[in-house]
């Protein structure tokens, strides 16, 4: 049963298929046009999946902006888009929560889901974070190896997991079970592509969220919107 789990996880996110040629078109150009219109586009709360419990997420449940990204770490936008998130998480620190959704568009990257599954693992030991942040800087290194297994388990032992736990973990129902559910919230959220980052609820085109003026703003007109 262990051995044919990442095949279940492949099934359950055969649905990003549709979504890869929008993804190719937008990571193809160095100044990628936006996939939705110029202003953020509303979701509805109805039938919207629930995603992994609990979620990863950073930042207090008390902040005023939350952003939900829906990412894959072999993808070179969201590597792009992690250091801008993450000054913005520096910078706004209390008044933004971050959650991160898995996404691993396996019709595309060979290693995301065995990435994701690395990150999921992390996180029942606590280090999701730091896994996370590992696998986004080190994204050039890893993403044309031919075997990610090793690396990941360094960055495992780096962070000071139990590298023998986590490598049980990677292959688990539980670490299975929390991608599948991500991909469920996705596809019911319309998600066809990464990465794809919601804020408080809306979604954001690419054009902003991958410019980091562009997403200081919008974060400081939230918080703005919330005093009112």
């Amino acid at each position: 049963m262990k051995r044919i789990l990442p095949f279940l996880i492949i099934l359950s996110v055969l649905g990003v298929a549709l979504g890869s040629a929008w993804y190719l078109k937008r990571s193809s150009t160095a100044n990628p046009a936006p996939p939705a219109a110029d202003s953020p586009r509303p979701t509805t709360p109805a039938l919207i999946a629930p995603g992994a419990e609990p979620p990863q997420t950073s930042g207090p449940a008390t902040a005023p902006v939350k952003i939900e990204e829906f990412g894959d770490f072999e993808c070179p936008p969201c590597g792009q888009f992690h250091p801008i998130l993450k000054k913005m998480q520096e910078e706004f620190d209390k008044n933004l929560q971050v959650t991160f959704r898995e996404f691993p568009i396996v019709q595309m990257h060979h290693h995301a889901l065995a990435a994701a599954s690395s990150a999921e693992a992390a996180g029942l030991q606590g280090k999701f974070w730091e896994m996370h942040h590992l696998l986004y800087d080190n994204q050039k290194a890893w993403h044309e190896q031919f075997d990610v297994r090793p690396i990941f388990e360094g960055y495992a032992k780096q962070i000071g997991l139990d590298v023998e736990q986590f490598k049980r973990d990677i292959n688990s129902d539980l670490v299975a079970r929390r991608i599948t559910e991500d991909g469920k919230r996705a596809r019911s959220l319309g998600v066809n592509g990464t990465p794809t980052v919601f804020m408080n609820g809306r979604e954001m085109p690419f054009e902003v969220i991958i410019n980091e003026a562009k997403l200081r703003a919008a974060i400081k007109a939230e918080i703005e919107s919330a005093k009112r």
